[in-house]
């Protein structure tokens, strides 16, 4: 019952937003839905410029973006955790080493 109540008052206050930005937004003309780019109308979709080989990229960045994440704070305190801590950070670091592996045999830093 509580959830009923609950996914009820969400679906009523997401509607009275959306009911208030109606009210309240101005019109769409081509000065508000136009990019703000020096005032030129763009030549070309803005996605059309990134080739799909970048989202690999991107990921690649993302899994050692992580592993910084969880680095930092283990080397605050590996020397309280003793051997055990170094020998999991080498398990960790060879599984990411497995999926860099993996992304260059697909072909995700291959840039020409």
């Amino acid at each position: 019952m509580v959830l009923v109540a609950l996914v009820a008052m969400s679906a009523l206050g997401v509607l009275t937003l959306w009911v208030l930005h109606r009210a309240v937004a101005p019109a769409p003309t081509a000065l508000t839905v136009l990019p703000q780019a020096s005032g030129r109308v763009p030549a070309q979709h803005a996605l059309s410029r990134y080739h799909a080989r970048w989202y690999a990229a991107s990921v690649v960045f993302l899994a050692f973006d992580v592993e910084m994440l969880f680095m930092y704070p283990w080397a605050v305190v590996v020397t309280d955790l003793g051997v055990g801590a170094v020998v999991e950070m080498f398990a960790f670091l060879a599984v990411l080493l497995a999926a860099v592996a993996w992304a260059r045999r697909e072909g995700a830093f291959r840039w020409a």
